[in-house]
């Protein structure tokens, strides 16, 4: 007759220089006995993996916040490089601008969200074909950052016409500076000398554009 016993083998392992042993399982010795141990190796935290939020979603919010001083303050003489709203286009803080303009604009009907949202990419788009076919050499992306950024005058006014909105030719005055306040910051932005005498072309559908969101916004 055969008999014995197999006992556990007493396999400790080194974690570091501190002179600290664990004793290793029947398991993880059979794994790295039969070349397995790959298995058991636990792979370092990847830095990449530990951005912040806002900067895994490309967001910079000094960035978006001096574009939008370039937008109100439309004026070459205070100083601001507003052509960086234009060369460097992005995208979360247009759709904030146009989200924020939605939300003023409910009225109780959500449905004027998707369809300010949608003004916004389509209106982008007319503007950024026509810019291209009179010979400009400008991007979808950029004419969508300015034309999103530029909805901030109307977003100004629109608490200024809460209170004078009974006085109707204060009221309608409001209004028109809001517009052309919006389609100057947009237009001084996207219409280059590249135009040459074609500027009004241009100008005129930004211009039409700006007032049909206003009429989103008012219900006119």
């Amino acid at each position: 007759d055969l008999s014995g016993s197999i006992t556990t083998p007493d396999v400790k392992l080194n974690l570091g220089g501190g002179g600290e042993f664990i004793k290793e399982s029947t398991a993880t010795t059979f794994l790295r006995q039969r070349g397995y141990g790959w298995l058991l190796e636990v792979e370092d935290d990847d830095p990449e993996d530990n951005k912040p939020l806002l900067e895994e979603l490309d967001i910079d919010l000094k960035d978006i916040y001096y574009k939008i001083r370039c937008v109100l303050m439309p004026m070459p003489s205070l100083g601001f490089n507003r052509q960086v709203v234009r060369d460097n286009p992005d995208f979360w803080g247009p759709l904030a601008v146009v989200l924020f303009f939605s939300m003023i604009s409910l009225y109780g009907q959500f449905k004027v969200v998707s369809w300010i949202i949608t003004i916004w990419i389509f209106g982008s788009l007319t503007i950024f074909l026509l810019a291209r076919v009179l010979g400009g050499e400008v991007a979808y992306g950029q004419v969508l950052g300015v034309i999103g950024y530029s909805l901030l005058p109307l977003i100004v006014i629109a608490p200024v016409l809460l209170v004078v909105g009974s006085f109707e030719v204060v009221s309608t005055l409001i209004k028109l500076f809001g517009v052309f306040w919006a389609a100057y910051s947009a237009a001084s932005l996207l219409v280059g000398e590249e135009f040459k005498t074609k500027k009004p072309l241009l100008i005129y559908p930004i211009f039409l554009l700006y007032i049909y969101f206003l009429s989103l916004y008012t219900g006119v």
